[in-house]
């Protein structure tokens, strides 16, 4: 009888792993598209505007850092930066004024980073974009609060997912 009962649990399993693993798939792959598309969608603002002085994941990066004041190393660990070279991009920023960088007075290996006034009008353009995008996403994009509240729910358990694989070697 146990043994009737394992093979119904692997059956169940398989089909249940057959319906999520492409449901999974589209998932990872629409939301590294976003994350593009993201960029795309900030680097048209600034083409609009005339400016190259800044690329797109830079003009993010700014826009994530804001009124903060933080290290190099909490840009990655919070989350602000999502390529792989952050020391890069944050020094070309301060040679072209967008960041202010200080030794830390505590931890003098540590440099710590704000916006100088280019940094925060860099700022102002994307949040301009986003305030823009939160009066028309609705009517526009379809896209209401519930819709996002789910969705946010959904990607923050998968966040939390991928960190316990991490996290406790899962």
């Amino acid at each position: 009888m146990k043994a009737s009962v394992k093979t119904s649990v692997v059956e169940r399993s398989d089909e249940a792993d057959l319906k999520v693993k492409p449901l999974y798939l589209e998932s990872l792959t629409l939301v590294e598209r976003l994350h593009r598309r993201l960029l795309d969608v900030i680097k048209d603002e600034f083409e609009r505007r005339g400016r190259d002085d800044v690329n797109s994941v830079q003009a993010l990066l700014l826009y994530n850092i804001g009124d903060a004041e933080l290290s190099a190393s909490e840009l990655r660990t919070r989350g602000y930066y999502l390529g792989s070279n952050v020391s890069y991009n944050v020094k070309k920023l301060v040679e072209l004024g967008y960041l202010h960088h200080a030794r830390s007075r505590i931890d003098r290996r540590s440099v710590r980073i704000s916006l100088t006034e280019k940094g925060a009008e860099v700022h102002n353009i994307v949040k301009g974009v986003y305030d823009k995008h939160v009066r028309t996403v609705e009517q526009i994009g379809g896209i209401a609060a519930d819709d996002f509240e789910r969705m946010n729910n959904a990607l923050l358990r998968l966040e939390r997912f991928w960190t316990d694989q991490i996290r406790y070697k899962l």
